[in-house]
């Protein structure tokens, strides 16, 4: 395969994007190791999220080829440009998920079983837009369920901790999708898809994911109260709602493009610093507690 087919892979499935959830299962997997886990078990965890995400994305962009053909912002994506085939799409989907499922055997039992049935869920979020507007929350759900997966990656087992951080990631990304979806919002009506958006208008969706934004902050000192985090992670949050106040109230602008890449940014921004935030807590010394 040429570099330049590599290339076009990449900028099919975002591969940007995979810094908004991966911060946050890295997170996880310090806490589930409490500080550093062996570098075949880090190695593996990188192989799952990158896989798993890839996959997840590519299904996307083939289950919604039919719509971005008919909408101009994204007629000049890969499938309705034709910059790549469907049936080599799939093959990507299938390599993807035949990894996935390789790199959980290689982790424990418990990841193995698990990895065929979440991958499939990954695969199923591109469909919910269908039929509900809930859609941005299956996406959040989706990504959220990446802290879960490293602690299992580590532990082999479920736990209370790293599924309360997947609810903080599931509201901060539905937050951004709905800013997100806001580009396509008659585009939508037009084709019969389901977005917030399109069912509210552009006003109401912008509240409804500062809403999110407020639950993400309300879950976030949760965390840092029930398991006595510290001054790292209260400094972490005090960053990130500022950071979120700026955004959605000093940083309005009619210009839907400019929202968009000032929240993406925010999005890397704060994903790295709850990484920061736990990384001190469990690589720096000062442990406060074992989930």
């Amino acid at each position: 395969m040429s570099f330049s087919k590599i290339t076009e892979y990449g900028k099919l499935v975002r591969l940007s994007h995979t810094l908004f959830a991966l911060p946050f299962a890295l997170a996880s997997m310090l806490a589930a190791a409490n500080g550093l886990p062996s570098v075949k078990v880090f190695l593996l965890i990188l192989g799952c999220m990158f896989t798993a995400r890839n996959g997840a994305m590519a299904f996307n962009r083939l289950a919604d080829a039919k719509f971005d053909a008919l909408n101009p912002r994204t007629a000049n994506r890969h499938l309705p440009a034709g910059k790549l085939s469907k049936n080599s799409v799939i093959l990507f989907i299938v390599a993807n998920g035949l990894a996935f499922i390789a790199f959980s055997w290689l982790l424990n039992p418990f990841a193995f079983y698990c990895s065929l049935p979440v991958f499939l869920f990954l695969l199923s979020y591109s469909l919910w837009k269908r039929f509900s507007s809930l859609s941005h929350f299956m996406l959040g759900f989706a990504i959220g369920a990446s802290p879960l997966g490293a602690w299992i990656a580590v532990r082999g087992e479920l736990a209370l901790f790293p599924a309360v951080l997947g609810i903080m990631l599931m509201f901060w990304i539905a937050g951004f999708d709905i800013i997100y979806a806001s580009q396509d919002i008659e585009a939508d009506r037009t084709l019969g898809l389901h977005s917030i958006p399109a069912k509210f208008g552009l006003q109401k969706a912008m509240k409804i994911s500062l809403l999110c934004h407020i639950a993400m902050l309300i879950v976030a000192v949760f965390i840092g109260f029930y398991w006595n985090l510290g001054l790292s992670w209260q400094i972490s949050f005090a960053i990130i709602f500022i950071a979120l106040l700026y955004m959605h109230i000093f940083r309005r602008s009619n210009d839907l493009d400019l929202v968009n890449r000032d929240f993406f940014l925010a999005n890397i921004a704060i994903s790295f610093l709850v990484l920061l935030g736990l990384g001190w807590i469990f690589i720096g010394g000062s442990n406060a507690f074992i989930p």
